[in-house]
């Protein structure tokens, strides 16, 4: 069964509290959020769900309203101590630190602090860890794995900070694109669209491309705060990729620091686990090297078993993986009596053009068999096939 992949599309940037809202309204369980976001050792804060219109588009809205004298300043340290001390489930805290320790890691790049010691201002703030926890409770609420961003717009101008006047995208945003390759479209609106939460959320869900070729399932829509001359909203989506059967995935590495027998007992394994193809092209690496590329083709049956075995039989710490159309002649298995015993033969046929291809076990067979030239053995299946089949 082919699993849905959330796909978040920013057509007016990307925020804490818009994440949580499209989610909730894509169908995350609010009961679960609100669970889960209460067993952290916060207080003076009320979570508010509602519905709003933005330039007509009805929207699910998300707020934390918090009392003034109650908005400490946290490192990252501190937060991480918090969600993994508390008794929320596992993989919302994962997530939530994940989250965080991309911030932390763009906040301390920008300021020249390592990410432990970073002062988080406005995203130590209780209203940002209830939307970065709430993020992290709705994806698993809605069980997702997958997860595509779409372009996320930016405005222009400047905005008012814990710093000070900062332009837009402010420099923790522009560090997070930068190191994330967040797809991004500078805007000519005035205002900030993308906020540092809103980026690192995109930075640590984003798991894929979207697919070529996809049927909505379900739309969840999320009101940000301000108005701008387009809806200020963030659609969140449930996609289910369109496959065609003759589609496969090919798995990519470069390799340069793996033996000959190593790779070798790979192919064996890949094979054995039922992949399509596996092939090793020499190639020259980094400092010229010589290695090789390897390219292994599969089908979706055998993807994950694939990507395990070549982590755990070769050296690569990263592999490629993308989908491939393919054309595929249509075809059946026949055997066919010749001068050298029954050989079975791979008939292949479209456009009424028929192509016959004797198997290599049994010509191999054959040959050795009756002590004959493996080229002969081959030539006499071929010419009685075109008999047979009118190649």
């Amino acid at each position: 069964m082919t699993e849905n992949i959330l796909y978040l599309e920013g057509g007016s940037g990307i925020s804490g509290d818009m994440t949580v809202a499209a989610l909730l309204d894509l169908g995350a369980d609010e009961r679960y959020l609100r669970a889960q976001v209460e067993k952290l050792p916060l207080d003076h804060y009320q979570m508010i769900t509602g519905r709003t219109k933005k330039k007509g588009i009805d929207s699910m809205t998300f707020h934390v309203e918090v009392g003034e004298d109650h908005q400490p300043h946290r490192t990252y340290k501190d937060i991480q101590n918090m969600i993994m001390e508390s008794s929320m489930d596992r993989p919302v805290k994962e997530l939530a630190v994940k989250i965080f320790h991309i911030l932390a890691r763009a906040e301390g790049k920008v300021h020249g602090s390592p990410a432990d010691h970073v002062h988080f201002h406005e995203v130590g703030a209780v209203d940002s860890i209830v939307d970065i926890v709430g993020t992290a409770a709705c994806i698993c609420s809605l069980g997702i794995k997958e997860t595509a961003i779409g372009t996320l717009r930016e405005g222009c101008g400047s905005v008012k900070c814990q710093h000070g006047w900062m332009a837009v995208p402010v420099p923790a945003v522009t560090e997070l694109i930068s190191a994330w390759g967040l797809p991004v479209s500078l805007t000519d609106t005035k205002g900030e669209m993308i906020t540092p939460t809103g980026a690192a959320i995109a930075a640590a869900l984003r798991t894929r491309e979207l697919p070529a070729e996809m049927e909505i399932v379900k739309v969840g829509i999320g009101a940000g705060e301000k108005d701008f001359d387009h809806a200020n909203i963030l659609r969140a989506m449930l996609v289910s990729e369109v496959k065609k059967e003759s589609d496969v995935w090919v798995l990519e590495s470069n390799v340069d620091d793996c033996t000959g027998e190593q790779l070798g007992f790979l192919q064996e394994q890949l094979f054995a686990a039922g992949v399509k193809d596996v092939v090793f092209v020499p190639a020259y690496m980094k400092k010229n090297r010589p290695g090789y590329l390897m390219q292994v083709i599969c089908g979706d049956d055998t993807a994950e078993r694939a990507e395990n075995l070549i982590f755990q039989e070769s050296t690569t710490i990263g592999i490629r993986r993308y989908r491939c159309g393919r054309s595929v002649l249509e075809r059946r298995m026949e055997r066919i009596p010749t001068e050298y015993g029954d050989i079975g033969i791979k008939v292949c046929y479209k456009n009424h053009r028929v192509y016959a291809y004797p198997e290599y076990e049994d010509v191999k067979k054959a040959a050795q068999v009756r002590g004959e030239s493996f080229r002969r053995v081959y030539q006499n299946a071929l010419r009685k096939a075109g008999e047979l089949f009118g190649e």
